[in-house]
Parts: structure tokens; sequence; C-alpha cells
């Protein structure tokens, strides 16, 4: 489905959703007791009261950052200052106290844990911009990592994503307000999608990190096979074998990457694996999955720019081979799988991931 015009996003869907969150919270008591007496038709430990709750939750959070925005606009002059550097700092604050609240919900709704192993940005390779480059899959790893470099490396982060997540009016809002770069492929205008990267990744100082997601969608094994075909048809038979020895990423794109390293020489680059979420590839699995009660794992490994190539197919290989130990990480972390029963006492003496 095609995106809406800015103005129908900010002026129709924007209050809709203020007024549908209002609407719930004051009923939020009859949606509880209508989704407990479902409770037990539906597999799992209260499962229907969970996700209901963390719907409204999440809707009320969006309607509350809007209100939020709203009024940082009317303060920055309805907008005129709305670029300047203290109310650019001002919507990282909020991107990162909205980020902290929406993950206290999802610890408290759906039992989700976040667990961050190895190197961390900012103790490792404090004071320097970072490329942060990151795994995609499952339903919410963008926020994750997010929530991670601004709340707890104190990093500012600038980041390439689909166009299609301008539906949240809330993320339409604030990261259009904020140097990102929202990606629609084969509709790059008179600029090229490296392009675009490169000028997003321009002028990075000690506390920016430019996040990209260099697989360009989450993994599915469909999305696989056609990107390996996709090599083969270019006639990049080197990077299509790799790519087939690759089971739980997709092929990377280099292209963004490289602009982004090229614009930014100065810059360390951060590679990101995680594992935990990797099972919810569809709205059936999305279904069969939550609520969680899941751990995520991630995994950082920082990259000094000293390190990093610079002719064309050492980088690649390079990437390659980067990808290469991500797919690794995650065959050797990923959970267990456990199946969804109706009997909590079961659930409660089953091990946690």
């Amino acid at each position: 489905m095609p995106l809406p015009p800015i103005w129908v996003r900010r002026l129709l869907i924007a209050p809709a959703v203020v007024v549908l969150a209002t609407a719930l919270l004051i009923t939020v008591p009859v949606w509880l007791v209508l989704a407990l007496l479902a409770s037990p038709l539906v597999p799992g430990h209260l499962r229907v009261p969970r996700l209901v709750l963390a719907a409204i939750l999440y809707l009320v959070w969006d309607a509350a950052a809007l209100v939020v925005l709203a009024v940082l606009w009317v303060a920055s002059g309805f907008g005129a200052k709305i670029r300047s550097p203290w109310f650019q700092r001002a919507h990282y604050v909020v991107t990162g106290k909205f980020l902290a609240i929406l993950f206290w919900f999802a610890k408290w709704a759906l039992h989700l844990t976040v667990d961050v192993v190895g190197t961390d940005p900012d103790t490792a390779l404090p004071g320097r911009p970072e490329i942060v480059v990151s795994r995609h899959a499952g339903p919410g790893d963008s926020f994750i990592l997010i929530h991670a470099l601004t709340n707890w490396f104190q990093r500012e982060p600038r980041i390439v994503l689909k166009a299609t997540l301008q539906w949240d009016p809330a993320v339409d809002v604030l990261l259009n307000r904020l140097p990102n770069r929202f990606i629609t492929p084969g509709r790059t205008g008179t600029s090229t999608l490296e392009q675009q990267i490169g000028e997003t990744a321009d002028g990075l100082d000690d506390n920016d990190a430019f996040v990209i997601f260099p697989e360009g969608g989450n993994f599915t094994p469909r999305r696989r096979t056609s990107a390996i075909a996709r090599l083969r048809a270019r006639g990049l038979a080197d990077a299509a074998e790799r790519a087939e020895n690759l089971r739980h990423v997709l092929p990377p794109k280099p292209g963004g990457l490289f602009s982004a390293i090229d614009a930014a020489p100065d810059a360390g680059v951060i590679f990101v694996a995680h594992t935990g979420l990797d099972r919810m590839l569809t709205v059936a699995d999305v279904w069969q999955e939550l609520p969680m009660d899941k751990r995520l794992v991630m995994k950082f490994w920082s990259v000094p720019p000293e390190e990093v190539p610079t002719g064309e197919e050492e980088r690649v290989a390079w990437l390659y081979d980067w990808w290469e130990r991500i797919d690794a990480w995650i065959e050797e972390n990923r959970p267990a799988f456990r199946p969804l029963s109706t009997d909590w006492t079961a659930r409660k003496s089953a091990p946690t991931v």
C-alpha cells in the first residue's frame, strides 16, 4: 500500500491515533474483561489479555509521543527552529525517554529481556563516530538497537530505514525531524540510494552513530533464495557461492554501507548480531510466538577505521567475512525451540532461554 502524502499523515492519521488511544485508555477495563473471557479459548497463560494490553499501551505510547512532539513544534516557533542544535538535542532526549518507556512496557507485558554480550561502542571506542552495521530479523529489532545506542551508550543515531515505517505516526514525525533517511527501493528521484545514504552519513561527530541494515529487509528463507539468485543473475558467482553458506542472514548489499564509510572515513565500524526473534517471520509466526517470554541477546564487534579496507574487492570480501562470522554466532546462540503450552504449570517449570 502506498504511503499517504505528508499532509494526510500529519492532519488525519496522527490526530486519529491520539483520539483512538484516548478512547482505548478510558475503556481499557472493558477490553481487559473481554480479553480475560476469551483467554481460555487460546493456548498460553493469559495470552489474549497480555496482547490486548500490549497493543493498547503501544497506541497510548505513540499518542503520548505525538503530544510531546507537538509541544516541541510549538516551542520551536511552530517549526521555525526545529532544526537548531538545541531542538535537535531535545528530540534525541525524547527518543531515549520514549524508547526506555517502550521497553519497560515490553519487559512488563511481554516478558522480553535484552542482554548485550561482548564489547559495547563506548567503553571500547569512546569519543569517535561509529557506523553501526546490523543484521535484520524479527519485529522491533531496529527499535531495540536504537534503544541500546541511545540509552545505554549515549549515542545520537542516524538511521537508514524503509519508508513504510512512516505509517507509524510517532516514528514518522520524530525521525523526519532528525538527520535520518527513509528510503524506498526503486524510487530514488534524481539520486541513487548510495548517494542518499552517503549524504546522511556525512558530518558525523564524536557521539553520532550511523545505523544501516545492509540486508535490506528481515531475513526469510524465500528472500535468501531470491537474493542468491539475483547475485548469480548479475554475474557475481563468488558472492553467490559465499551467500549460499549463510544460513541465518541474507547476503549483504554493500553499496550503501561503502558510501557511508566513504562519507565518514574517521568513523569506526560496529557489527551487530542478535538472536531471539528469529522465528517471527510471518504474521502467523508472530501470533505463535507472542507473548514473547523471550531473552534477546545482542553481540557487538568493533572495528577501528584503520582496519577497514579501502579497495572495492577487499571491502566486499571483508564484509562477507564479517557476515559469515555473524551467521556462525547466530547458529551458536539460537534459543532452543520451546513449543507453546496450554498448561501454565508446564510453562512455569520449563527452563528459561
